[in-house]
């Protein structure tokens, strides 16, 4: 049972929470700042137990989204919207203090890092909006500039590069490629609105994406796996003048390509979601403009979290993307 230790604490009885991907680059050793011993998770939704005494906008009983990204509000980062950044915050939930995949969780800074959960709110719905939207949504989509009637591949179609996928719909490129290794993702990517879709496993996913434009190449890739092969796809296939925006949590190093990209243009971008596009994601799931609930596929409850993990694991075996763990 978490205690309050500083005034802007929230202590919060979890009600559902899930896995990340990250959780598998984690247990992988893949973040060096995660210490053997620590509770896992970053997302969820929650009740308040208990606020400490600088805690002005929660009270106990209120319903709560919690932020993967925990922000002061103040520091000089926090002031420039970097808030994965912050100085006494950032993404410290599940790597460097105990996560929400427990029964209660001690959340710092609770009045910048916290949203009420509007009445009559799926509550499932808005877990994705802890991490998996936002990051697709301001790693992918806004780092990788996605502009009306542009060209999109995103390498990775598991969760959040299925996420990339439905928030870039919101600047309605002219294609959207999904590369993948998976049948099964591949087609609930072409549910979801993608455009065409590729599975890379022969090995030509590069051939497949310059021959759907006209050997010209995507204006935007987004890396959404985070291993050296899919980065590799990316430099590939960019365009003269297009951004590579990488999502993916990298543990190992990847190779650069400067002696065939140095004269084309090209953006790299990188990124720690920030958070900042959680209120209008909010307010966009609510008016049921994008349906977040469709990524989720597998239940469980908490006493099930090891056969959650084995299930979120084998992803192509079990056919799973987000899972929900329950109270």
């Amino acid at each position: 049972m978490p205690t309050i230790q500083e005034p802007g604490d929230a202590i919060i009885k979890m009600v559902k929470t899930t896995i990340c991907g990250t959780d598998l680059h984690i247990l992988k050793g893949d973040v060096a700042s995660c210490k053997p011993g620590r509770i896992l998770g970053h997302e969820g939704v929650g009740t308040i137990e208990a606020v400490g005494s600088a805690v002005t906008s929660f009270r106990k009983g209120d319903r709560v989204l919690i932020s993967c990204i925990s922000s002061c509000g103040k520091c000089s980062y926090c002031r420039r919207g970097m808030y994965s950044h912050c100085t006494t915050g950032g993404w410290i939930l599940g790597n460097t203090i105990d996560g929400t995949q427990a029964e209660y969780v001690r959340t710092p800074h609770a009045d910048t890092s916290l949203y009420p959960i509007p009445a009559g709110s799926d509550e499932e719905a808005l877990v994705m909006l802890s991490d998996i939207l936002p990051t697709g949504f301001e790693c992918g989509v806004l780092n990788g500039k996605v502009a009306p009637g542009s060209t999109v591949a995103i390498v990775g179609a598991g969760p959040i590069g299925l996420a990339a996928l439905l928030t870039a719909q919101f600047y309605s490129p002219a294609e959207i490629i999904m590369i993948d290794l998976d049948e099964n993702r591949l087609e609930v990517a072409r549910k979801f609105g993608a455009t065409a879709t590729i599975n890379s496993t022969d090995g030509h996913a590069m051939q497949a994406v310059l021959k759907m434009t006209a050997e010209r190449g995507v204006d935007t890739a987004i890396e959404a796996v985070g291993i050296p092969a899919t980065f590799e796809i990316c430099q590939q296939i960019i365009a003269p003048g297009g951004t590579i925006a990488n999502i993916g949590v990298h543990g190992t190093k990847v190779d650069l390509h400067l002696e065939l990209l140095w004269d084309r243009n090209i953006s790299i971008t990188t990124r720690l979601v920030d958070t900042v596009s959680t209120q209008m994601l909010l307010n966009v799931v609510k008016s049921g403009k994008i349906n977040a609930k469709q990524l989720i596929t597998h239940h469980f409850k908490f006493s099930e979290i090891l056969d959650a993990y084995e299930t979120f694991a084998h992803a192509a075996n079990t056919k799973a993307l987000k899972v929900i763990i329950s109270a």
